[in-house]
């Protein structure tokens, strides 16, 4: 009898605070200061990148850090005017609102394995030449598709269409936890390699590793989240009444990530002898 009473109770429970405006506008406000506050520390780590090395230009740290003060600037914005976000027409702006974001979080972590992936090959003596054009080709065929669904979607607002459009920013995310798993995993094999007594070893593998699993989980969670987001109506993260999945998903998929990423590679790169540092060309 006090199981089927706990039963009941709880969805009321639960569908109380979904619907409640006040949890809902305390759900998305805690959300926009956490992510102003990433933004921040971003910003701060870049001027301080800047000051350090000033004369190398736009380099591919200094570019990771900027990528995510706009990401988490952007998505503190959105989060500040979720409730407005939700009443903008035609809808499919506010699929552009929502998931632009997520596209250019793509980028941002896709750029970190880009600088792992040119580490790699240069220790290997290969040649990195390809790598930074596979890097442009990559996210201009991302962004080229989204583009199109979100053409397809506006013109024919269905059903299939948002799914379609979930499902492809699960393989996206997917497809950047593969990426932290193949140059992430083979970059810590090949340190793991270096004698016991080289200088920096042992600090430098445990920031491969521990930055490979945090971005491994991240991109992980987001798609098996979008994977329940494209077919079940009650994992919806594009409505109002879920602020506590939607603040969980984005506090676990994003802002704890960038927060534990940013910490962790807080070091400031040394002022002279340089030669990982590239600037984006």
């Amino acid at each position: 009898m006090a199981a089927s009473t706990a039963a009941a109770v709880a969805p009321d429970w639960w569908n109380d605070v979904n619907n409640s405006p006040m949890w809902q506008d305390r759900s998305f406000h805690a959300l926009a200061t956490l992510y102003g506050a990433v933004s921040f520390v971003a910003l701060v780590q870049l001027i301080r990148i800047e000051c350090r090395v000033p004369e190398y230009g736009w380099t591919t740290q200094k570019v990771f850090h900027f990528m995510n003060f706009i990401v988490n600037g952007v998505r503190s914005i959105v989060f500040v005017l979720r409730r407005d976000v939700q009443l903008v027409q035609p809808e499919i702006f506010q699929h552009v609102l929502i998931d632009f974001p997520g596209l250019a979080f793509f980028t941002t972590y896709a750029l970190l394995v880009l600088f792992w992936a040119e580490i790699y090959y240069q220790a290997r003596a290969m040649s990195t030449d390809g790598l930074r054009p596979a890097f442009y080709t990559i996210n201009g065929v991302v962004y080229a598709i989204q583009i199109i669904l979100w053409m397809a979607l506006w013109w024919k607002p269905v059903r299939a269409m948002v799914i379609l459009s979930k499902m492809f920013f699960a393989a996206t995310s997917l497809f950047a936890a593969l990426g932290f798993l193949l140059y992430g995993g083979r970059l810590f094999l090949m340190l793991q390699r270096f004698p016991v007594e080289s200088k920096g070893r042992r600090k430098k593998l445990n920031e491969v590793g521990y930055v490979t699993t945090i971005c491994f989980s991240g991109f992980l969670i987001r798609c098996v989240m979008m994977c329940l987001n494209a077919f079940d109506k009650e994992a919806d993260l594009d409505v109002l009444n879920h602020p506590i999945l939607n603040f969980f998903y984005y506090l676990l998929v994003e802002i704890v990530p960038s927060a534990l990423v940013l910490f962790i590679l807080r070091k400031l790169p040394p002022k002279r002898g340089i030669t990982q540092y590239h600037p984006i060309h």
